[in-house]
């Protein structure tokens, strides 16, 4: 590298020189932007290693394997993988599976007692079978011991309601992140459950993005007067845990309802009560009227690329599934805007329940103290400012990015609302789920009876009273009642 490269770069650390004009003097030397972005990276990542007595080379020479899901956040952390190599001196490999074989593959590795791999890509709902069969590892032992973590790393700037969304005691029914909970994963991307719509159709049809349940349904009544080509709303409806997680699942926990609950240790289904049908019978309607016509087929692609393709109107999914709607080759590419949604016309703020990409450690490895630094590094500030400003890492699980005048910048200049329903949901943003090993049996029961309730198979309150029967059944076989 050149002196006057060095020198740039030097003073970008320092701060003498901020981001845009370091970018035109590195262009005026012939440097490109994502060269030199990464250059920022690698240079901020010496700082980091720099500015800590951390020892980041402890484990120089070791070598370490991933096993990863196709995401963008690993697309991010590939792209960075070098500034991780520099500032340790270990070197990794990994493979790469798409999600619809993925978490086949890691229950594979793990239940085998394989040691082929150090750290993996997991869900947090999946660690609820992991943690407890002893095949992942609790990190409290590592992020409690200031010779194994950096206090630059700081696990406090995690949002709280991931930290405590990744963590469980292993007692079905206790709360996540209370007592004595493990912490069997590191919150690495999330997603919250919003609405995400097409400004145009909606300018067309003169509507402001709906404030709550009533008036969702309204907008879809008035969006499909306007344009009966185009379905008002899509919502996932796949015979899966993934189809009751989302949207749904998100409006029902803001009614104050509940899937279980938890009587001194006995667990009961709670999908009967009146509350809960009321929301039922307001789901289903909306699929019926508003939906597309194959949605018990709907997965997050189907949902997605109908928005994308301008075939719907809005979803209500995850906000980042908006988000890349908004991009790429995607006929409504710039069309797309976001909102927050309170569907209980009585409650204060949006209670999104949570989808958690998080790393977990092999409990398997060979190399668990180097696994930690790993971990450590793909978590840390200045990696998810890398993909945060120069990616798609989105939604950063740390406060400290939300606060970044250029990611900031970046997202309000491209996507309309994104931040406003981030800022505005993020406070009642977590796992709303109960805790138990049975839980995809239970939600695909649900969303089973979902399927059987929008084919009008069966009336909503008797297939609420049956799922409640059949779930109370197999808690009691499984001695959970």
């Amino acid at each position: 590298m050149y002196d006057r490269e060095k020198d740039l770069i030097d003073s970008f650390v320092r701060g003498r020189l901020g981001r845009r004009e370091f970018l035109k003097r590195m262009g005026y030397l012939g440097i490109g932007t994502f060269a030199a972005s990464s250059l920022m990276a690698s240079a901020a990542t010496r700082a980091f290693a720099q500015a800590s007595d951390f020892d980041w080379m402890k484990h120089k020479g070791t070598s370490l394997k991933l096993l990863l899901n196709k995401h963008p956040y690993a697309d991010a952390m590939i792209a960075d993988i070098e500034a991780f190599k520099a500032l340790t001196g270990m070197d990794v490999t990994y493979d790469v599976f798409p999600e619809d074989v993925y978490f086949d593959k890691v229950t594979a590795a793990l239940s085998s007692g394989s040691s082929e791999y150090d750290a993996l890509m997991t869900g947090a709902y999946m660690t609820w079978t992991y943690g407890p069969a002893g095949w992942i590892t609790d990190l409290n032992e590592y992020i409690k011991d200031p010779e194994k973590t950096a206090a630059a790393w700081d696990w406090e700037d995690f949002l709280p309601g991931l930290r405590a969304s990744t963590a469980w005691d292993g007692t079905p029914g206790s709360e996540l992140g209370s007592g004595d909970a493990k912490q069997w994963c590191i919150p690495w991307g999330f997603e919250q459950n919003n609405l995400s719509y097409n400004k145009t159709m909606f300018e067309k049809a003169g509507l402001e993005p709906p404030k709550d349940m009533p008036a969702l349904l309204a907008a879809c009544e008035k969006l499909k007067s306007v344009d009966a080509n185009v379905y008002p709303i899509g919502v996932r409806g796949s015979r899966s845990w993934a189809t009751i997680h989302p949207g749904f699942l998100s409006g029902y926990s803001n009614f104050g309802e509940k899937d279980l609950i938890n009587n001194g240790g006995v667990l009961n289904a709670a999908m009967n009560t009146d509350g809960s049908k009321a929301y039922h019978r307001d789901w289903v309607k909306m699929i019926q009227d508003y939906g597309p016509k194959n949605w018990s087929t709907y997965t997050w692609y189907q949902v997605g690329t109908d928005l994308g393709a301008g075939a719907s109107a809005m979803i209500y999914d995850a906000d980042i599934l908006g988000y890349f709607m908004n991009g790429g080759d995607n006929k409504e590419a710039g069309n797309i805007a976001y909102a927050p949604i309170a569907p209980n016309p009585e409650a204060g703020a949006p209670t999104p329940n949570v989808w958690i990409w998080s790393l977990a450690m092999s409990n398997f490895s060979q190399n668990k103290d180097a696994t930690w630094y790993f971990m450590q590094w793909a978590s840390s500030k200045e990696h998810d400012l890398f993909g945060a400003r120069k990616m798609d890492f989105v939604n950063p699980v740390r406060a400290s990015v939300w606060k970044d005048a250029e990611f900031l910048e970046r997202i309000q200049s491209k996507y309309p609302g994104y931040v406003d329903q981030f800022e505005v949901s993020s406070p009642g943003a977590k796992i709303y789920f109960t805790p138990q090993p049975l839980f995809f049996d239970v939600t695909t029961a649900w969303a089973a009876m979902l399927q059987r309730m929008v084919a009008n198979e069966v009336q909503v309150d008797e297939g609420l009273d049956q799922l409640a029967a059949s779930i109370d059944e197999q808690l009691q076989q499984a001695g959970l009642q």
